[in-house]
């Protein structure tokens, strides 16, 4: 979960006045950005009681009676096990390593990323829908502005002047910020690696139109070296355009193979390199660019064409395997998260300051363009392969494992503009919590029965920190949701339920932030198993695959300056439901493998209505109470 920062500043305060919050201390030696970086925690390890305690109420909801026993034998012997005694002894003892700075990071960046082979769009990447810039309807100019003000947070990242972030007064881990700009991943065998590249040699942005790859400098050389205005990343911008010409698409779109299932790719990578050295250098080109900016000749209006034309695109005009900006023919844009290294707060962050940079008129975008500014530029360079039939045979096989892939989807937005979270603070309810639990009613209304719910919560309060799973689902937000069905029972009744289900919401979310969830512990013990060791009674419990299987893939960004942001489902009968709750709206994307999306967009906003007229109802009847 994410709140948006609403700020520009991002510059280093001062260290010798600084407020430095208990528990941590300044390096001297390390430049801002990473000035608490030493001091930080590191990601604990919970107890096995702990943990088994919080497993057994999250699986309840989901089981019979009858499975509960046998999940509570299965905990009961799990916590008893000398086994499990010493594989908690490793984990303490991995995790006490002053070499490791977090015992979690390295599997699960490989487990959850790097070693994961499916394609990552649809199954990893995540993107924004930008709010409209009324002043730059032209794709030129809305793509010039969006690079010179991210060059200005690429200033304050790479020299590492930026500040660091903090919750609640605590900073946060700043090492993934190393990963926003020059980096990119590449297709290994069996697990996927990550380069980043120097910034000062590698000064350039990398556009792609109509599947054709230009680069651009980010600075000339007049009496001195100087970045290039936005006037003058306009004039190139204008001239990539004209160089791709009116006509639809008809270069073969080498970026469709960053589209295809990993392993697919690392072999399709060789076959380019092997076909000619000039290939290896255009792939170094686009890969160690700034960015990918995306200069798609379609123009979206709804929210749902705008959101698949980020998420996905038509698979041939993008590289996936790095950041993009999107930018489309009638001046809207968005971004493609490459999510592999970082997660989705320090894009946020970066493209918060981006917007609004240029929303507030606070970044300076240089000179207006003249007569003679366009002589001062060299024209872009487009970035040429070596084909042969080999590849454009597996470019071919590529697009076709696209195709059908994206047609598989769907996706729907739910911009619900009933209330917002000015509205449910009135209650002095979580708004995370009441739009956690007006989803946990929409899938009563669908199936029933509790969703098993994933809602990411971030852990960068620790060294190397990342996610940890908020169970969403739980013994209260059933029984509330049981009551909101129940016809005969009354709003009085059912809003305590709601304040016990939020209750226990916070509390859960509450525990994952400090690192003392179930999902990530319980993932650790099995991972530091040796070969040939039993594997202990709880995993072999039908209760835990079920209990693990993320119908619901849940999290919140919420920024004033995006129009939409989303990501896939992450198992096949599930559901992506990203969610930004704004002042006065919440607003749902909702993806799936064409599951009946809609009726779940339908229940979501009777759900929430529903939610409201019963926190109304019930405090209607308080005030009456109260006047007797």
């Amino acid at each position: 979960m994410a709140k948006p920062s609403r700020t520009l500043k991002s510059s280093a305060s001062s260290r010798s006045s600084e407020s430095v919050p208990p528990g941590y201390s300044l390096d001297p030696k390390a430049p801002p950005m990473l000035r608490f970086q030493e001091s930080l925690p590191h990601l604990p390890v919970p107890s096995i009681s702990s943990t088994a305690a919080k497993y057994l109420e999250t699986v309840k909801p989901h089981v019979s009676d009858a499975a509960f026993a046998d999940t509570e034998a299965a905990v009961k012997e799990f916590v008893a096990s000398p086994q499990v005694a010493e594989l908690q002894k490793r984990l303490e003892t991995r995790a006490a390593d002053p070499e490791n700075k977090n015992w979690l990071s390295d599997w699960w960046n490989d487990v959850a990323y790097m070693g994961y082979r499916d394609p990552v769009v649809v199954f990893v990447s995540y993107f924004y829908v930008h709010l409209d810039d009324k002043l730059r309807r032209e794709p030129a100019a809305r793509a010039a502005s969006l690079i010179k003000a991210m060059m200005a947070f690429r200033e304050m990242t790479e020299s590492q002047q930026l500040e660091p972030e903090k919750v609640r007064g605590a900073p946060l881990c700043m090492s993934s910020y190393k990963w926003l700009f020059h980096s990119s991943r590449y297709p290994v065998k069996p697990s996927d690696i990550a380069k980043k590249h120097d910034p000062k040699s590698n000064n350039h942005v990398v556009f792609i139109r109509k599947n054709r790859f230009f680069s651009v400098p980010l600075s000339i050389q007049t009496d001195t070296r100087r970045e290039l205005s936005a006037a003058e990343l306009e004039i190139q911008i204008e001239r990539i355009i004209q160089k791709a010409g009116p006509d639809p698409a008809t270069t073969i779109p080498i970026g469709a193979l960053t589209s295809d299932n990993r392993d697919n790719w690392a072999d399709a990578r060789q076959l380019v390199i092997d076909a000619s050295p000039e290939n290896e250098k255009a792939l170094r080109e686009i890969e160690s660019a700034m960015i990918i900016v995306c200069l798609d000749d379609t123009k979206p209006v709804t929210r749902e064409d705008i959101s698949w034309a980020c998420w996905t695109g038509n698979g041939r005009n993008r590289f996936y395997d790095k950041h993009q900006l999107i930018v489309f023919d009638n001046g809207r844009s968005g971004f493609l998260g490459e999510h592999s290294c970082m997660d989705g707060t320090p894009t946020l962050r970066m493209n918060e300051f981006v917007l609004a940079a240029i929303a507030q008129n606070k970044i300076n975008l240089g000179p207006p363009r003249s007569s003679e500014t366009a002589n001062l530029l060299t024209q872009p360079k487009e970035i040429s392969f070596v084909l042969n039939d080999r590849i454009q045979d597996a470019v071919a096989s590529a697009e076709e494992r696209f195709d059908k892939l994206i047609g598989d989807h769907d996706l729907h937005v739910l911009h619900y503009e009933g209330y917002g979270k000015n509205y449910i603070k009135k209650f002095k309810a979580s708004p995370d919590a009441w739009a956690q639990l007006v989803k946990q009613l929409a899938f009563h209304k669908m199936f029933n029965r509790p969703a098993v719910t994933y809602e990411s919560a971030q852990t960068r309060k620790y060294q190397l920190g990342r996610t940890e799973v908020i169970r969403s689902a739980s013994n209260e937000s059933k029984a509330w949701a049981e009551a909101m069905l129940d016809p005969r029972d009354t709003d009085v009744h059912r809003a305590s339920l709601f304040r016990a289900a939020v209750a226990r919401h916070l509390q859960y979310a509450a525990w994952a932030a400090d690192g003392q969830g179930v999902d990530r512990h319980l993932f650790g013990l099995k991972k530091i198993m040796k070969d040939g060791e039993e594997l202990p009674s709880l995993y072999k419990d039908p209760a835990y695959a079920q209990t693990s299987h993320w119908e619901l893939s849940t999290s919140q960004l919420s920024s004033i300056y995006f129009d939409g942001w989303g990501y896939g489902e992450v198992v096949p009968d599930g559901y992506g439901l990203s969610y930004s709750i704004g002042d006065d709206y919440i607003r749902w994307t909702i993806t799936s493998l064409k599951r009946n999306t809609a009726e779940l967009r339908h229940y979501l906003a009777e759900a929430a209505t529903e939610t409201r007229v019963m926190m109304e109802n019930a405090a209607i009847a308080a005030q009456g109470n109260a006047k007797l």
